[in-house]
């Protein structure tokens, strides 16, 4: 009996020893027909990008099937040498793909940012029966504009010069690196001490993306403009600054007293043309009749009377012919 049970044991662990032996020759085979190795593709916006197949005509290809978030295309070789049949599987890659027919590579023009992404090619061949996959990682990229370079936390120390220099592209974008020459350092930021004596030096910054790159400069007179002078040219220009100021301390008030003086005089000139018969008004003529046994011809004489001498003057009308009268007129 114990030797029964020992043949059974045994037979059990044969059975499933081959069970694993049979999983791992599948998987071989499996990883064999499959490649899995992913290979990048870069591609600029607006342009066009190829996925390199580079299929030989002895491989006899019997369809391709082309499938990325959705499926895109479906190749089927042409006949005797022509040109493959391609249907495009998707809307979105409408009239933007072609495939060659020597090697059966893949275009994709007028790309988009949203074309990246991961794309694979389901490739069967008549030989085997096995179908083998290759895989592509689709990046779309801008070309990169010139970047600006910004000057911050600049201090002056012993006639030393400390400017931090930050450089940046215009628009937010992926893999964009930085390098600064001729300091051959790397990163966006730069911190640089310069003192008057070494200011011919120039500072290029250079932005790198997969497929471009751009660069500006600047020189460091003009980031430490204001420590390059030196400490007479600094006192001519105090001294000039001072007297520049003195002399506005002494003009400025003489200017705003006379100013204040005309505006009085037209003030008063203006009242004064608002009432010009105010004076008029107020001018008593009087009238004086000479008799005629004195002088041959009558005489008028005006002449100008207060308004208090008003009353006096018109209680002499009443006068006997001979004397003088006084006529008002007003």
């Amino acid at each position: 009996m114990l030797c029964c049970v020992q043949k059974f044991t045994v037979k059990k662990m044969a059975h499933h020893h081959l069970w694993i032996l049979l999983f791992c020759l599948q998987t071989c085979l499996e990883a064999s027909g499959s490649n899995t190795d992913i290979f990048t593709v870069n591609g600029i916006l607006g342009e066009s990008a190829t996925f390199p197949l580079n299929i030989q005509p002895s491989q006899k290809v019997t369809s391709i099937s082309w499938h990325s978030k959705t499926s895109v295309a479906f190749v089927i070789p042409g006949n005797l040498g022509a040109e493959p049949t391609v249907t495009i599987t998707h809307q979105n890659y409408h009239e933007r793909i072609s495939v060659s027919g020597q090697n059966y590579n893949l275009e994709l023009r007028n790309l988009r940012i949203e074309d990246s992404g991961i794309y694979n090619a389901d490739i069967n061949v008549e030989t085997s029966k096995t179908t083998t996959t290759r895989s592509y990682n689709l990046q779309v990229y801008r070309r990169l504009g010139k970047p600006k370079i910004t000057q911050s936390f600049m201090t002056s120390v012993n006639s030393t010069c400390n400017v931090t220099l930050t450089c940046s592209v215009d628009k937010e974008e992926k893999n964009v690196t930085y390098s600064w020459s001729p300091r051959g350092e790397e990163g966006n930021v730069l911190q640089i001490f310069r003192t008057p004596d070494n200011q011919e030096e120039t500072y290029t910054c250079t932005a790198w993306n997969p497929v471009s790159n751009n660069s500006d400069s600047i020189s460091a007179q003009q980031l430490c403009a204001d420590i390059t002078m030196s400490p007479h040219t600094r006192r001519t220009g105090l001294m000039s600054g001072l007297a520049v100021l003195s002399l506005l301390i002494i003009i400025l008030p003489s200017v705003v007293l006379f100013l204040l003086c005309k505006r009085r005089e037209g003030s008063f000139l203006k009242k004064f043309s608002k009432n010009p018969d105010a004076s008029s008004k107020k001018t008593i003529y009087t009238y004086i009749t000479v008799s005629r046994n004195t002088q041959p011809a009558e005489s008028r004489i005006y002449d100008e009377i207060p308004p208090r001498k008003m009353e006096k003057t018109s209680s002499k009308d009443s006068k006997p012919l001979g004397t003088s009268s006084y006529e008002i007129v007003i």
